[in-house]
């Protein structure tokens, strides 16, 4: 759908600190959040997500002073995502310096909540985040599941995009659980599907383990990508990313080409 295709890092934090695992499981820090951001967003990132992955397990909200901390220092879109439960939490992640926020858990235990967002701040700012699993027990072959990934429920993966999205879902960032942290791809199938049922941005993540891995993610119906372990360890820099798919004949922006905030 968008004409340019962003590349998004995205910070997993537990505890303050940026963490990394495979299949989210046997997290291991990777470093402190802001000066993470601050080095994507020096790099020529279209956007920094933060997801806290640990907010709805323990039952807290999200991480309001990192999120304050990294707005000051970094201009581009800021998405953050765990424990956000009400439009009040969505406020106060705009007050401090958020862009959009991701929902999931809350979301899937009230959808009216997707409702509420879209009609208060509008759809612009909500994105459905979709943590997904590949089980036989659904119409799609994918479920959706919360609390990180440890907990499946009975939705359909793409019947629950679609449902979020009348609902006002302004975007899909759709992460592989099965390919998360493995290094192995991006699962293309997942991408294909969502994006035959998408009229809303689909951004790709779970799985990139090489610069190869990112033009196929696009090329299966992504608008963004979104890595994080890769970029952590410095194994690639956003910008070989964006040489990579400029290769694959991918229009990508080149940095302070317009994708920071207002």
């Amino acid at each position: 759908m968008s004409v340019v295709t962003r590349v998004i890092p995205c910070l997993d934090v537990a505890a303050g600190r940026v963490v990394k695992g495979v299949n989210f499981e046997n997290l291991r820090e990777m470093g402190d959040p802001v000066e993470l951001a601050r080095r994507y967003y020096e790099q020529g990132a279209d956007e920094v997500t933060f997801l806290d992955v640990t907010a709805t397990v323990e039952e807290r909200g999200t991480m309001y002073e990192v999120v304050q901390r990294t707005a000051e220092q970094v201009f581009i879109p800021l998405t953050v995502g765990g424990g956000v439960r009400t439009h009040d939490d969505v406020a106060r992640l705009l007050g401090v310096g958020a862009d959009k926020v991701g929902v999931n858990s809350a979301a899937i235990r009230r959808p009216e909540l997707l409702n509420e967002i879209a009609d208060r701040f509008g759809a612009q700012v909500l994105v459905l985040s979709l943590d997904v699993k590949r089980s036989p027990r659904t119409r799609s072959g994918f479920v959706v599941t919360t609390h990180g990934g440890r907990r499946e429920t009975d939705l359909d993966a793409l019947e629950w995009a679609r449902e979020a999205i009348e609902r006002g879902a302004g975007e899909l960032l759709v992460n592989s659980i099965d390919a998360d942290g493995t290094k192995q791809g991006f699962d293309l199938e997942l991408v294909g599907m969502m994006r035959e049922i998408s009229r809303v941005p689909v951004i790709a993540s779970g799985g990139a383990g090489d610069v190869a891995h990112f033009a196929p993610a696009v090329r299966a119906g992504a608008d963004a990508v979104l890595a994080a372990s890769v970029f952590h360890s410095g194994q690639m820099t956003v910008a070989d990313v964006k040489a990579a798919l400029r290769a694959e004949g991918i229009d990508v922006r080149q940095p302070g080409e317009g994708s920071g905030r207002e």
